[in-house]
């Protein structure tokens, strides 16, 4: 069974997470820094990593790149005090398979760090295509743990937001992903969506572009938008029938959380455009 590495014992989110781990019956151990990281991962295998929440991004991927030295498929969660966008890119480009900073949410931690260890996810599923701190391209394989993967990075890149705008975003973001991942390419790991980040002085953008056909907003009968009045759980008959996942609220809800929401001809590429207070004037 795969197997978990937690660097530093000592701090609260590290020792929530081992608990959680215990919970759901997944082995892990702890390492005491990364000299004993390295140390362990000699001495027996592991395939996911978890550093410690006391060191920047920057140290945590030289110690990946000694890790992976040894365990090369090594799968790393990495956590931080703080990140920046170039920090962000840089794990990006080094395939960590999460990001976290503060506050730092246990829960989510441990879910990944167990698809990680119990799924077929690999370092590969999420592929840069182009990067700067105002612009990032990604290219992303169709599996709902990527998805959920895949936004651990928008949250640090939308970190400078406020709190309430960026919580927006990351929904309308998240359930767009979802269902060009499910509509798109039907949860297909070989194919693909195309994701964009775009952060400029007033604006949080993102562009999400799946591999379907694409469709029309009058033809989707499995969401909420085609429910009658007199019979407003409709959608949820027509989701059973078909075999979907729970749900069917995506458009609505993206749209009820970003100001704009384009799509193009075909219907398979999306701008969610969240507009942001400008920048205070200098006296």
């Amino acid at each position: 069974m795969s197997r978990v590495l937690i660097i530093d014992s000592q701090t609260p989110v590290s020792r929530e997470i081992g608990e959680l781990l215990t919970a759901a019956d997944l082995p892990f151990e702890y390492a005491a820094g990364h000299i004993d990281a390295l140390h362990q991962l000699r001495a027996r295998a592991f395939s996911v990593i978890v550093t410690s929440a006391d060191s920047a991004i920057e140290e945590a991927l030289a110690l990946l790149q000694e890790m992976r030295v040894i365990r090369p498929n090594l799968k790393c969660i990495v956590l931080a005090p703080h990140s920046t966008p170039n920090e962000i890119i840089a794990a990006l480009r080094a395939r960590v398979f999460g990001c976290f900073t503060p506050p730092f949410d246990a829960d989510e931690i441990a879910c990944v760090a167990r698809n990680a260890a119990t799924g077929d996810q690999s370092n590969e599923d999420i592929e840069v295509l182009s990067a700067r701190p105002g612009w990032i391209a990604l290219r992303v394989n169709c599996r709902l743990a990527t998805a959920d993967r895949l936004m651990t990075f928008a949250r640090q890149f939308a970190a400078q937001l406020p709190e309430t705008a960026r919580q927006d975003i990351m929904l309308a973001l998240r359930e767009i992903l979802v269902n060009a991942m499910e509509h798109g390419a039907k949860f297909n790991p070989d194919q693909v969506v195309e994701v964009n980040a775009i952060r400029t002085a007033r604006t949080m953008t993102f562009r999400v572009r799946d591999p379907g056909a694409g469709f029309r907003k009058e033809d989707i009968t499995h969401a909420v938008h085609s429910n009658s009045s007199d019979d407003p759980t409709a959608h949820i008959v027509r989701r059973n029938q078909q075999g979907m996942r729970a749900g069917g609220y995506g458009l609505l809800l993206a749209a009820g959380t970003v100001d704009e929401l384009i799509y193009n001809e075909l219907g398979n590429e999306v701008i969610l455009i969240k507009y942001l207070d400008p920048p205070a004037q200098s006296p």
